[in-house]
């Protein structure tokens, strides 16, 4: 399209698209009848130890030290993978020397994992919890930027990305469900809701930090040791990250409405 009708009326064209198809999905939709679950459906152990019993309002939400937690493990996560993406192209030309055409290519291969992502660690984060699967995103992704340092091949640095980005779709897919978990899923829409200004923030911080360093340094190495580390210091957050106390937070309701 951007080669036959030109940048501004491709956009014109995706416009319309999208907003046909996003409102022609829209109509198909419908409310569940309260305590809906589907047929023959039975949380795991899993799922029902770590769901919260409280329904709590964004307002209560946004009072819980938990909420910030979770807005602060997807605002990383998503910075590390938003730095990739933003300069995967460049990099895979300086660190292994393909031509920039190839690097393109390699740009939609790996937009791929950002989908997969997205459902696979979902999934994933049903049998063996959301702080597990983030703590362990944390960690692949710590070792997948150092050894970005290292390689030579185009094929492993494509594969290398491809893992880093699965673990960014894969906070988006897991995120909502964790927030559900802890707050309950009666208003989970604006409690999530507001935890995406973490990607807003991160779409700031990923490709300047990477950007700025290898501008400062002359080549991507430093860049990616920095977030390497940042990676493994993150993965902090949801080894410590515990539910909000149902009690406490029933005596601080009562003591409001005191």
């Amino acid at each position: 399209l951007i080669v036959n009708i030109g940048v501004l009326k491709t956009f014109s064209v995706l416009g319309v698209a999208y907003f046909i198809a996003v409102t022609g999905a829209a109509l198909f939709m419908k409310d569940p009848p309260p305590d809906y679950v589907p047929a023959g459906w039975k949380p795991s152990a899993t799922q029902t130890k770590q769901r919260s019993a409280t329904d709590y309002t964004l307002r209560e939400a946004l009072r819980q030290w938990q909420w910030y937690a979770l807005w602060a493990i997807l605002f990383l996560n998503t910075s590390a993978g938003i730095s990739i993406i933003s300069q995967a192209a460049p990099m895979a030309q300086e660190i292994t020397g393909v031509t920039a055409a190839v690097a393109a290519g390699m740009v939609g291969i790996i937009s791929i994992a950002n989908g997969a992502g997205r459902f696979l660690l979902a999934w994933f984060s049903d049998l063996i919890g959301r702080r597990t699967v983030f703590l362990t995103m944390f960690l692949v992704q710590a070792v997948a930027f150092w050894l970005l340092t290292s390689v030579s091949t185009f094929t492993i640095f494509t594969s290398i990305a491809f893992v880093i980005l699965m673990c960014y779709g894969g906070g988006f897919g897991t995120m909502p469900a964790f927030a559900a978990d802890y707050f309950g899923p009666k208003d989970v829409g604006s409690i999530y809701g507001l935890m995406l200004t973490a990607w807003g923030f991160a779409g700031v911080l990923g490709p300047t930090l990477i950007a700025r360093i290898r501008q400062g340094t002359g080549h991507y190495a430093q860049a990616l040791h920095v977030i390497s580390i940042i990676m493994l210091v993150s993965a902090v957050l949801p080894l410590f990250t515990r539910p909000p106390q149902a009690q406490a937070h029933a005596r601080d309701k009562n003591r409001r409405a005191a």
